[in-house]
This record gives C-alpha cells, sequence and structure tokens, in this order.
C-alpha cells in the first residue's frame, strides 16, 4: 500500500499541490516520500524517508521546477527499507522516465532475470517497482524498434500493453516521461485504486490529476472525472491532451481491505463509498452481536477507522456508543509500523483508556480487522487494568487467514493470528471474553451495495483465492524465506509468548 499522485498543469509549477495531495495520501505510507517535477526539459527530484512533512521544506519550491509532477508516500511491503528504494524510480531511455507505482508484483523473480540478463539492465534496488519500470522502458523500445520513433504516444501504449502481458500482480502506477507527458495506468484485475480529474486552465484547456484516492483532489480543486478501467492507460501530453487506451481486457477486483482500513472514509473507490461501506458493515455486524446475547454495557471504538461501524452497531444494537479510548495523534498507524516490536511498543503511546468509561462495565470493543492481534491484545489488557469488569472484542472483518501479495504488509502466515486458530482459540491468544468476526459475504455485500456493478472483490487475505491466479505455493514459500519477513516474524510471538516491554 502506498500513496501515488501526479499532477499536469497548463500554467502553474505543481510542487506545492503534490505536497498538498500527497498529505491526504499520507496515511498509506509513512517510510518515505519522493517528488520529481519536469520543466520540459530537465527533471528535478527529491526522495527520503520520513512523512511527507518532514522530507520537503518551503525550500524545494524554488528547487523542483515544473508543470508537470509526480510524488509518492512509501509503506515498503517488497525491497528494503532503505532510503535508496523510496520513489520515484528513473530509467533514462527510452525518453527518460520516471515513476510511482501502488501494489505489488508477483513473478518478480522471473522479471528480474529477464531484466538484467536478456535486456543486460542494471537493478540499483530489489524493489518490485524498479523492475516493473524497467520492463516497461524495454517494452517501449521494442515498439520504436517495430513502430519508428515517430509516434511517440503510439509506443508508449504499446509498451504498456506488452508490460501487461509480461507483469503479474498488482500495479497502479503513474509516470512522468520526457518529451511526451504524464501516463498513468492499472493493472486488468483493477486490485488497487487509481482515479483521474481535472480542472479549468487559466486561460484555456484542462488541467489533469491522477491519484490513488479522490481525497487529494478536492485540495487542489480537482474534479474527479473517474476511476481507470482496469488494464487501461491514460497519456496526458505537454500540450494538455487526454489520450487513453485499453491495453488489457481485465475485469475490474478491487482489494476489499482498501474498504476496511486502508483508505481514508471520505474517498470514494470504484464507485463505493468507503464511509458507507463501513456503515453496512456495522448494520450487519450488529446481527451477529445480538444474536451472541452478550451483557453489553458500552460499545466502544478501537480509533480512528473503527468508529462508523462502531456508530451503526450502536445504533443497531440500542447499547450506549462511547469514546473510551483516546487515541494520541501524534504517533502513526501502528499496523503500518516496518516492525513488529515498534508495532507493539507503539501501543502504549497511541492510545489509553478512559477509566471512567471501563469501570465496573462490560465493554465492546469495535475494531476494524484483526491482522497479527497484537494491538488489540494490549487493548484489551489496557482496559481491564482500567476495571473494565468483561471486554468483548468484535472485528468488522473476517478472520485474515492468508497472506496479501498485492500491496498490503501482512505477507506471511506465521504472522497472522488466524493461523491455523478456530475462534476460540483466537480469543484465547487475544485474552478477550467473546470474540465475534464479520462474515464474509456479509463484508462482500456491505461493499458490493455500493456499486452492484462489481462482480468481484478480491478477498484473498481472507479466502486464499488469489484473483491473479498466479500465486503458486513456491512463491509464498519464498516469500516466507525472503530475508526482510523473516527478520520481521523473528519479533512475532506465539502462543503463550508475551512482548518484553524494555
Amino acid at each position: 500500500m502506498c500513496g501515488i499522485l501526479g499532477i499536469a498543469s497548463r500554467t502553474s509549477p505543481v510542487f506545492a499541490e503534490i505536497y498538498d495531495g500527497l498529505l491526504m495520501l499520507q496515511h498509506r505510507g509513512q517510510d518515505a516520500s519522493g517528488i520529481v517535477t519536469y520543466s520540459g526539459e530537465f527533471f528535478r527530484e527529491h526522495k527520503a524517508n520520513g512523512l511527507v512533512k518532514d522530507v520537503f521544506t518551503a525550500d524545494y519550491a524554488d528547487t523542483l521546477q515544473g508543470k508537470v509532477g509526480i510524488g509518492h508516500c512509501r509503506y515498503p511491503t517488497a525491497g528494503s527499507l532503505s532510503a535508496t528504494e523510496a520513489q520515484p524510480f528513473f530509467v533514462n531511455a527510452p525518453y527518460g522516465i520516471y515513476l510511482v507505482h501502488n501494489g505489488n508484483i508477483t513473478n518478480t523473480a522471473e522479471q528480474r532475470k529477464k531484466v538484467t540478463g536478456k535486456y543486460s539492465r542494471h537493478l540499483r534496488t530489489t524493489s518490485d517497482s524498479e523492475i516493473l519500470l524497467n520492463v516497461l522502458a524495454d517494452k517501449i523500445s521494442d515498439a520504436i524498434k517495430v513502430n519508428g520513433s515517430g509516434d511517440a504516444i503510439r509506443n508508449i501504449f504499446a509498451g504498456v500493453r506488452m508490460l501487461m502481458e509480461r507483469i503479474q500482480g498488482a500495479y497502479s502506477c503513474v509516470a512522468l516521461v520526457a518529451g511526451v507527458g504524464m501516463l498513468a495506468f492499472r493493472d486488468p484485475h483493477g486490485i488497487r485504486p487509481l482515479s483521474v480529474a481535472k480542472r479549468p486552465a487559466e486561460g484555456s484547456g484542462d488541467d489533469y490529476a491522477f491519484a490513488s484516492e479522490d481525497v487529494a483532489f478536492g485540495i487542489n480543486d480537482f474534479e474527479k472525472l473517474r476511476d481507470l478501467k482496469p488494464g487501461e492507460a491514460i497519456l496526458i501530453d505537454l500540450e494538455g491532451e487526454m489520450h487513453t487506451f485499453q491495453a488489457a481486457e481485465g475485469t475490474l477486483s478491487p482489494c476489499i481491505f482498501e474498504y476496511v482500513y486502508l483508505a481514508r472514509p471520505d474517498s470514494i473507490l470504484d464507485g463505493v463509498s468507503v464511509y458507507k461501506t463501513q456503515l453496512r458493515m456495522g448494520q450487519r455486524l450488529a446481527d451477529q452481536i445480538k444474536s451472541a446475547g452478550l451483557e453489553i454495557d458500552s460499545i466502544i471504538p478501537v480509533p480512528d477507522s473503527a468508529r462508523p461501524v462502531a456508530l451503526e452497531v450502536a445504533n443497531a444494537t440500542g447499547v450506549r456508543y462511547r469514546e473510551g479510548l483516546v487515541k494520541n495523534r501524534y504517533v502513526g498507524r501502528t499496523f503500518i509500523m516496518p516492525g513488529q516490536r515498534e508495532r507493539q511498543r507503539s501501543v502504549r503511546r497511541k492510545l489509553n483508556a478512559i477509566g471512567l468509561e471501563m469501570e465496573g462495565n462490560n465493554v465492546l470493543l469495535i475494531d476494524d480487522s484483526i491482522v497479527r492481534g497484537n494491538t488489540i491484545r494490549k487493548i484489551v489488557q489496557m482496559c481491564r487494568d482500567a476495571g473494565a469488569k468483561k471486554v468483548y472484542v468484535a472485528s468488522a472483518s473476517p478472520p485474515v487467514k492468508f497472506p496479501n501479495v498485492y500491496g498490503i504488509d501482512m505477507p506471511t502466515k506465521q504472522e497472522l493470528v488466524a493461523d491455523g486458530r478456530s475462534v476460540e482459540e483466537i480469543r484465547q491468544e487475544l485474552g478477550c471474553d467473546a470474540l465475534i468476526y464479520q462474515k464474509l459475504e456479509d463484508l462482500v455485500a456491505a461493499a458490493q451495495e455500493g456499486n452492484p456493478a462489481i462482480e468481484h472483490f478480491d478477498c484473498s487475505c481472507f479466502d486464499g483465492k488469489y484473483v491473479t491466479g498466479s500465486v503458486s505455493e513456491d512463491y509464498l514459500s519464498d516469500l516466507e524465506a525472503s530475508s526482510r519477513v523473516t527478520e520481521k516474524i523473528a519479533d512475532v510471538p506465539r502462543p503463550g509468548a508475551s512482548w518484553n516491554a524494555a
């Protein structure tokens, strides 16, 4: 999961607008940030580890000059945590291309061999995004050999078409192509989101923007046009004209976890409101809670993303809604902290229980999802320490049982609290008095109600069914054994283990 953004203006420098847009996408990645602009002659780039506000200062408005630019906030799911892997990435031929990518490629090893072997390219990082960029460059070069160099847009679209024949996995991308313009494309399953917007330009014509979520548009007065179709490519040339191309036939299968946790509630992805989906999730979860026959004094959300669900559960059950956990807003999202120990240590810094809402009460905690279980386990104990009589837990999503290989940092089964455990065993592991999970069919129905035209969602982390059909057991085994994953799971507590808070 990363945030990507591109803006093509007819008249104005875009650095400040890209900066503001990336701030609206910061929830999608806290590890690194990068911006590159294009003046029509030169690229200007800056990227580093850190939040957008820390990586960029006002001084960069003078150095990152250009009316076209792209930006990225990184949440690494492949490659290392080094600043050298921050995006955008660059290749100098053909044309000169900078690219930002959200998603994850599942045939990385095969494509790395082809890029470095057949095409004799040198890769500077372990990132799958750099591989994707080099495949794009290779395929555009192949198109130039066949078509000649006269029609750059035709060659670029041909390169995207051939890329989609080679690359497997999830990818939403925005690129700058020197002398040509800004290119955006989305994989044939549309797993990760990508939208296009426009606004009237000063004088005449239109400015255009692409973004992972449409919340990045309003701050810069862009009006969303639509979501990119699966397998579609759009190019905004340097004269401000839009060119579209269906590079591959596809079927929309967006990642359902976007609606559970990843996207902001004020976003609309593929015609589906994240906020209204979460309300419908609460309505369906309430049916199970009422059937459980629990004695509940108050319903308390785990802030912030579970609030809409908890509010609807309270409305549907008639049980009072209370804010019993106070969030420190200066601590990042624990789910996307880079290491298990850092996630764990951040829980106490992030949340504090209100004793007046806990003392002597039976409380029902509503969380959006339970992935590793470390955060909710600590919260349950926090509530008990604050005087709660009983602590129940309800998850707005089903048990996360399988690796997500399309760009969410839950890559190994070893990390998942639901791996190989029944609901009762998970309850014991979390230390709560009752545990209720959303049913998968109810989660899908909640999202699908927003756009009935979407016939299928990627639910692979819940059901193990990978929409690309290219995820083999060998791939999953290699992922489990990768060095970064091994480092991460070294701190994962197994049944009966506890954290050393020192």
